[in-house]
Formats: structure tokens, sequence, C-alpha cells
């Protein structure tokens, strides 16, 4: 939600104007893409990591905020809760060494907060949802004082009429209920950003919830919550359902949560993406946004659009299409959010490598996929590798194939093959596909690595003394600088 102010609507003509700010938006973009002021030929890639603040006892520390000020760099930033930090890497050109520019500025700053950290008792982890989470942890006094996330809480809490359900079943089964929407707090990621030029748009759109599903299978880091197996990537039912503005109203029920993989392919431009968030999700928030964009526009500027930003940050797409301006010059993105964060930053580096060579290897023949692919065998691909990871089966064009033999024979292959076109330093491609490619031949992720690890720690254990132990050892490859070795404890 940037740093714009954020409140509930106050009345009917505060809602209609914020609308017509939305819509003046949405005829701005269009007209710019009309006129072709998008960016175009160049490709820069970013991300975005989450983080986990924990103490000496293995648990959530919730001091975010004086870390916070004391760590005094811009790249850090508050998350929704007390025990989460937020990490904004610089914007690289993608080409040669720009994985390893990239991976070294994250490594840096992570020194950097790990120093002050350190100076309270505090350790930072990547991770994809800590394990030592308890429902206690997520109380409303240890939300991150801000208003954005109190306005964010308050809102979706009275849209529902009554507290957040969870229904997650796995090897364990957790059924419960919460009064606000902490458990979103939970879900730790590292989220990648791709631009793309406007007439690539919709092929590379459809391609990236195309190749989801298999990217999500190799990457799975979250299979644990409140003690709980679930899913190999329990991240994506918990933030479905932790923010979810439906009532158990059946009527309700029928619509679609705003956290969604989505209903279709995309069939227009990046604007008909827009115009449908706008119809099928109501507004949630007022904020200070005053810019008329298509004045901005008549006078030559380039409007920030910052009425349609509020609104799409509102609306939680695993792929979500991202509209910005950098040194002047408007373009598009493309930002992959179901990777999550960890096991170590090596992985989180070779899974964002393996996302973008396929991003950027999408096959001739596949950029037309409503013809090549139904989008309900894509949508069911994406929450069988949630669930199972490296396990499943993926309906890929036409036949059933295992994870493994996918992700070996035809998509290692594919991101090498462009990722060298594109003149990206050999050793970085080869040393990052080389983590992926590991995890198919041990047939071990970071998922698996952790539920086979707490299984095992369960016996004649506890399960918060079975997490404590599992976090404790997690926390030791973060430090590694060399690949995550998925090997018993």
């Amino acid at each position: 939600m940037g740093d714009q102010r954020v409140s509930k609507f106050s009345d009917p003509l505060e809602k209609r104007s914020f609308a017509r700010y939305l819509l003046n938006d949405i005829k701005a973009l269009e007209r710019m893409l009309d006129e072709r002021q998008i960016e175009s030929g160049i490709t820069r890639i970013g991300a975005e990591q989450e983080l986990c603040l924990v103490g000496d006892d293995w648990k959530p520390a919730m001091n975010n905020m004086l870390l916070l000020d004391e760590i005094k760099d811009e790249h850090y930033t508050t998350e929704i809760a007390r025990f989460n930090l937020e990490i904004n890497l610089d914007p690289q050109v993608f080409k040669t060494d720009c994985f390893r520019r990239m991976e070294n500025q994250l490594r840096d700053l992570l020194k950097k907060g790990r120093k002050v950290a350190g100076k309270h008792n505090t350790k930072i982890m990547v991770t994809g949802i800590l394990p030592t989470l308890q429902q206690k942890d997520l109380s409303f006094e240890f939300m991150t004082p801000n208003p954005r996330y109190e306005a964010l809480n308050n809102i979706i809490r009275s849209q529902r009429k009554g507290d957040f359900e969870l229904n997650l079943h796995g090897l364990d089964d957790l059924i419960t209920k919460h009064p606000n929407i902490l458990f979103e707090a939970c879900n730790t990621s590292f989220q990648v950003h791709l631009q793309v030029d406007q007439d690539d748009f919709q092929s590379l759109y459809n391609w990236s919830q195309t190749i989801a599903g298999p990217v999500l299978a190799a990457c799975a880091n979250s299979p644990l919550l409140l003690g709980k197996r679930l899913w190999s990537e329990t991240r994506i039912a918990l933030f479905q359902q932790s923010v979810d503005t439906r009532d158990t109203n059946v009527d309700m029920r029928d619509k679609e949560p705003r956290v969604s993989f989505g209903r279709k392919w995309l069939e227009g431009s990046v604007v008909d993406l827009f115009k449908d968030q706008v119809s099928r999700y109501n507004l949630l928030f007022a904020s200070d946004v005053n810019e008329d964009s298509l004045a901005v526009l008549k006078d030559g500027g380039i409007p920030e659009l910052n009425a349609l930003k509020m609104h799409n940050s509102t609306v939680y797409s695993w792929n979500r299409a991202c509209y910005g301006v950098g040194g002047g010059k408007p373009h598009l993105r493309i930002e992959n959010r179901y990777i999550p964060a960890g096991p170590a930053v090596l992985d989180e580096m070779a899974n964002t490598a393996f996302w973008l060579g396929l991003m950027k290897g999408m096959p001739a023949d596949c950029a037309d996929m409503p013809s090549r692919m139904s989008f309900e065998d894509v949508r069911y691909n994406f929450y069988n590798a949630a669930n199972t990871s490296l396990d499943c089966q993926f309906r890929w064009f036409g036949q059933t194939v295992s994870a493994a033999k996918l992700i070996e024979e035809e998509l290692i292959p594919m991101a090498y093959k462009e990722l060298k076109s594109l003149k990206v330093d050999l050793a970085d491609i080869e040393r990052l596909l080389g983590v992926i490619e590991s995890r198919i031949y041990s047939h071990m992720n970071g998922a698996q690595w952790q539920m086979k690890n707490f299984s095992e720690l369960l016996i004649g254990s506890t399960p918060n003394e079975a997490s404590i132990s599992l976090t404790r050892e997690s926390m030791r490859t973060n430090k590694l600088k060399s690949q995550f070795t998925y090997g018993r404890m």
C-alpha cells in the first residue's frame, strides 16, 4: 500500500470520489499504452525479502520498530507484525552478473540488519513460515503500530462480520478461529519482479500462470504452522483464508476470494486485467490520492496512478500485474508472489534464476496459451504443487507427468538455455540452477526437509520442542554461503 494514508470510507461521496480517480487511472494507462509511452527494450529485475525476527529462545521477537530505527537504511521497512521486517532490493538490469549483484546486496543488507539485531539478542531469519510461531504471538498488540495495518484489519474484519476462520488439512489438521488478520504475518516470501514490454504482457502473464505450479513444486518451504504438518507450501492456503473478506453467508462464499490464482486466461491487455479486478473486487480503502492522472498526461507528465496502485495492492494475485515509474519512465512488471523465503539466501537466488529463466525462455508456441492448455489444468497444477510439491503429478499439455521429471527434463534445460542466451554469467547459471537440480536428484526441497526432520523430532518430544530444534537448525543454514544441505539434522 506504499506510503499513502488509508482509512475506511467515511461516506458514499468519499467512495465515489476515489472510484473516479481509479477509473481515470485506468483510462490514463489505456492512453499510455495506445501512445506507446510504456518503457520497452530493457528488462529489469527486482525482489523483496520478507524476514522473521527470533529471540534467543528461538521464538518470535516483537521488536521490529526498535531494529528498524537503529538499522537506518531505506532498503528496510516494516511488515504487518512486530516479528517481521522487509528488505526492498534495488532493481538490476537483466544481464551478465545481475544475480550476483542482487545476491551480494541482499547478503550485505542482512549482515547489516543482523549486526544491529544481535545487540538486542535477536536473530534475523529467512523462512517461509517460522516453525515456533504460536497463536498467542498473533494477538492484536503484536501488530506493527502503523495506521495502514490497523485499517486493513478493521475493514476486512467488518466485511467478514466475524472472526477469521482457518481450516487447513494435511498430515495434521488445523481448524481454528482468530479475531484479527495477523495470520497473514505468518507468511514470509521472496517476491520477484520482472519488467516486461507492453506487447509481451499478455503472453508472458499467461505463461507465468502456466509455470507457477512447477516452480512452486521446486521451491516449497512452508509445511508447518502452529506445530501442525500441513501443505508443502501452507502459505498458499493460509494467505487466502487469513485475509478473506467474504463472510460465512452461502451467497458470499460463491464470490472469489481476494487472494486468488485467477479464474481464466488473460485475453486482452494489462488494462483488461485491471478492469476485471475493479469489476469483481470492492474498494477497501479511502486514501489521500489527489492526482488527476488524465490532467497529468495532458500536461505532458507521467502519472503515478496512485488510486490504481492502491486498489491493486488489495487484490492478492499470486502473479500480480504492477505499474510503476522509474527514472521518469512508466513501466509494467509481473510480480511473482508465491516463492517462499528461505531456506537460505542461495536457495532464494536459485528460485529467482529458475523463474526468470523460464519466463524469458517462453517457447514461441506458448505465446497463445488459451489455445494450448486448459486454465483449469494450470490452476490444478498450482494448488497440487502447493499441497505436495515434488511428490505431485502435473497435467502438462495433455499429458500427466511427475513434478521431478518435468522440472529435470524440460524446465531446467529451458531456463539454462535462455539465461545463457541472455549472456548471464555462466558460473552463476550453473551455480544457481545446480541448486534446483540437487533438489530433484535428492527429491528433497526445503518443505520436505522440514517435514521429515520435524516428524523425527516429534518422536519422544512435543511439537513445541520439535519446533525449537528445527528452527535452531534452520537458522544455521540461513548463514551458509554454500548450497543448503538437505540431509539429516
